[in-house]
């Protein structure tokens, strides 16, 4: 035999045993089972909520602003003091307020005497007019017609006078009822009962009337902390699965080991548009909704602008047929003409193929993907409507395992080693 044919015959040898140890190792790797978690499709109690975060505020605040504009010489009160409506809480300067009020009153009495010069006047000149036409109609040639017509006219003017100064009586009263609206305002008190939450200025600066800045004129703000409310900001998905009257659990980062109890009584109708930032630099805005939660029951102590947490409960079963959440995945899925697909994942045809949400059911040890419709979730896990039955085992994680695991792959259940880290 030749050397050519001898290398030759090596060569061949070689791939069919390489071809033969891949063989065997791709029919082991067939037959080796992919260790996963298992569970039991079974029954359980589940609740839908929403989870939103926000900050306490009382139901009913005033912001309490000035009217006038002047100098702070008294502040009746402190921030945290209890006030009932009508109590007197800070007093402006009422020197020039004062002063207003005696220059109205002086004017007032400077109109009342032109109206009652006026009206005098009026009177004189109707009597004259009187006279004349008693003259006048006893006999012509008594008064001359022009003599008539004057008298007429300084009658007219005077009445005319006496409207114009009953006008001026009527103005300078008018300006005696604001410059003792503005006396009154210099004096200020508390709009409703509640509690001093802020308590903006100090004796000595000047008050400005708030129709020029809000933020500028606050003096202080009254709140009535009887009814509490948490303003929880909802996003847009879970904004329409909540009602007037849900369920809430609060819990108030002021109060750690406390969870208060509460009720949703207002959903905002327009949204509150925030500026965020991508991881690629673009900007976009969240949309959240404000939700307001009575509290039941609140501290006596607590205050407003406190963070706190709402876990709204939308939803609640009893004896829920359910699966895990991470137990659910989406697959590309061809509908076998005996197959009963829920309606909810039902494709357009027999043939074509359609990402849909589904488990895996384990049998004799194959993991076979099946289609399920899903109603509520809870913290851990889907309520099942259609597509396995209780009893049926599925692949309830890992994660990574169910994300890499194909149809008709062989299974087997995973235990944790728990002698690891034991000493002998």
């Amino acid at each position: 035999m030749s050397r050519r044919m001898k290398l030759g015959l090596f060569a061949g040898l070689l791939v069919v045993a390489v071809g033969a140890v891949m063989a065997m190792g791709a029919a082991r790797n067939r037959k080796k089972a992919v260790e996963v978690r298992m569970e039991q499709v079974g029954t359980r109690d589940l609740v839908s909520v929403v989870t939103a975060s926000g900050k306490i505020e009382p139901d009913t605040k005033v912001d309490v602003l000035s009217d006038i504009q002047g100098r702070i010489t008294r502040i009746g009160v402190k921030e945290g003091d209890l006030v009932h409506k009508g109590d007197f809480l800070l007093q402006i300067d009422a020197a020039i307020y004062q002063a207003a009020v005696s220059r109205a009153q002086g004017l007032i009495a400077s109109a009342q005497s032109d109206f009652l010069r006026a009206k005098a006047n009026q009177d004189q000149a109707r009597r004259a007019l009187y006279r004349a036409l008693e003259l006048q109609k006893a006999d012509a040639s008594l008064i001359t017609p022009e003599a008539v017509e004057q008298v007429q006219t300084l009658y007219e003017v005077s009445v005319a006078n006496s409207k114009a100064s009953q006008a001026g009586l009527d103005q300078a009263r008018a300006a005696l009822q604001e410059a003792n609206d503005n006396l009154r305002k210099t004096r200020i008190v508390a709009p409703i009962s509640g509690r001093i939450t802020r308590l903006a200025v100090e004796e000595g600066e000047g008050a400005v009337p708030g129709t020029f800045s809000r933020d500028v004129g606050l003096l202080m703000t009254v709140a009535d902390l009887s009814v509490i409310l948490a303003k929880v900001q909802v996003d847009e998905t879970d904004v329409v699965r909540l009602a007037d009257g849900d369920s809430v659990e609060v819990a108030i980062d002021a109060f750690p080991d406390t969870t208060f109890i509460g009720r949703v009584t207002k959903i905002s109708n327009s949204a509150q548009l925030t500026p965020t930032s991508t991881a690629s630099g673009s900007n976009d805005r969240a949309v959240d909704f404000d939700v307001e939660v009575t509290l039941k029951n609140p501290p006596s102590d607590i205050r407003p602008d406190l963070s706190c947490t709402a876990r709204i409960v939308t939803d609640t079963r009893r004896g829920a047929l359910s699966v895990p959440i991470i137990a659910l995945t989406v697959r590309e899925h061809q509908k076998l003409p005996n197959e009963t697909t829920p309606a909810a994942a039902d494709t357009s045809g027999a043939k074509k193929k359609k990402e849909v949400e589904g488990v895996f059911v384990v049998k004799d040890g194959i993991a076979n993907f099946r289609p399920v419709k899903v109603g509520i979730a809870g913290d851990e896990y889907f309520e099942v409507l259609e597509g396995v039955k209780q009893g049926e085992t599925i692949v309830a994680g890992t994660y990574q395992a169910i994300r890499d695991l194909k149809d008709s792959t062989k299974v087997k259940s995973s235990t944790p080693d728990t002698t690891k880290g034991k000493k002998p």
